[in-house]
């Protein structure tokens, strides 16, 4: 087969996959399965602790062990998460609070000093049924009473319920307190007056270690898309256009969506990324130098893939007063974990082998395949399916 031919094939193949995700995507607005974040509004006062929580609590009710896990369907209790989705708002209510007494534990409330604080149920509020592929995200207050005196509080959850944000509100805060808290982590203390301060370069930080986290371990979407750019060619100069015109895109979609310009659901998001995965790796089939139509390509899914980003930043949320900075950090924190992606693919192939005269034939192109063929599987899931 003629490389023109193959050519006229993949962009055929490409135009089919794409036109099914964007259609399929429009008539289904979230990822039924995908697992989110849970976010938990802390009020601090002087005598107690007030938790908002925001959630799918049929995964409290099941008790879904969420740890490591991006999907509820590979979890062994999926079947009767699915089927507790589908419970009327009075059913799932009773059932939570019958079982209070067991889902109360995976909470960590707790003073500065480590005195453990026994939360009690005060309200749970759950959605009408709808559409169960949907999450439905129900509200469980709950309190503690704090001892006299001024130590502060720290929140966060076991491991098992994945990740958590936890947002201290307070009347007249200018700098709102938000943790990602992942594997288990407790918050900052969270005083009794005003809300938990964070310096600058803490906050930095942790948004560096956000943006890194959401490559790796968490973005194998994004990791694919990097090794896709990767088994192109392991010359430095078509690798550097390719990686800082991805870089450039997504940093402008990125910062575009956390100040509220640009809203695109994920439903369409996610699909074309899995479409531009196929296309970067069954375009490394063909070769040659880099051009402005790869170039085109690479940045137009760019775009895609900073409102991929921006989701992330969305459940996590922005300091208003120091947006910019967050922004640069994520940022940088995304692009280390790009960086670290090709380093180790550079360490594990192209080191010993890309000056092979069979490294494309046998390495980068068989790879690229089976990108392309995991990319495909991802438009049809996030679909169809």
């Amino acid at each position: 087969m003629s490389f023109p031919l193959l050519s006229l094939t993949k962009l055929r193949l490409l135009g089919v996959m794409s036109s099914i995700a964007l259609l399929c995507a429009l008539s289904a607005p979230v990822a039924a399965h995908e697992v989110r974040p849970a976010v938990a509004d802390v009020r601090v006062s002087a005598d107690q602790v007030e938790i908002d929580l925001t959630h799918t609590i049929e995964a409290l009710v099941v008790g879904l062990n969420l740890a490591g896990v991006e999907d509820t369907d590979d979890t062994p209790e999926s079947a009767q998460y699915d089927a507790a989705r589908a419970l009327p708002p009075a059913e799932l209510v009773e059932v939570f609070t019958t079982r209070w007494d067991q889902i109360g534990t995976v909470f960590t409330v707790m003073l500065e000093d480590g005195t453990v604080l026994s939360p009690e149920l005060v309200e749970v509020q759950v959605p009408a049924v709808g559409d169960v592929d949907i999450p439905r995200d129900s509200t469980v207050k709950i309190r503690a009473a704090l001892p006299a005196g001024d130590s502060a509080v720290q929140v966060g959850w076991d491991a098992a319920n994945g990740p958590l944000i936890v947002r201290q509100i307070a009347p007249d805060a200018e700098d709102p307190y938000s943790a990602y808290l992942n594997n288990g982590g407790v918050s900052d203390p969270l005083p009794r007056a005003g809300v938990a301060e964070m310096n600058g370069v803490q906050e930095f930080g942790r948004y560096i270690v956000s943006g890194f986290d959401h490559i790796l371990p968490k973005g194998l979407d994004h990791i694919l898309f990097v090794l896709g750019l990767f088994f192109f060619s392991l010359k430095a100069r078509p690798l550097l256009i390719q990686v800082t015109t991805f870089t450039v895109a997504h940093s402008v979609t990125l910062a575009l969506a956390a100040l509220g310009l640009v809203n695109i659901p994920g439903s369409i998001v996610e699909p074309l990324i899995a479409a531009s995965i196929v296309f970067v790796a069954l375009e490394n089939l063909r070769g040659g130098t880099i051009g402005p139509v790869r170039i085109g390509v690479v940045f137009v899914f760019g775009l895609l893939h900073g409102l991929g980003f921006a989701s992330v930043l969305g459940e996590f949320g922005l300091n208003p007063s120091r947006l910019v900075m967050d922004l640069i950090a994520f940022n940088i924190g995304v692009e280390l974990g790009q960086l670290t992606v090709i380093a180790l693919a550079y360490i594990a192939v192209g080191f010993w082998f890309g000056d092979r005269d069979w490294y494309r034939a046998r390495i980068a192109n068989p790879v690229s395949i089976l990108i392309a063929l995991v990319g495909a599987w991802w438009v049809v899931e996030r679909t169809l399916l």
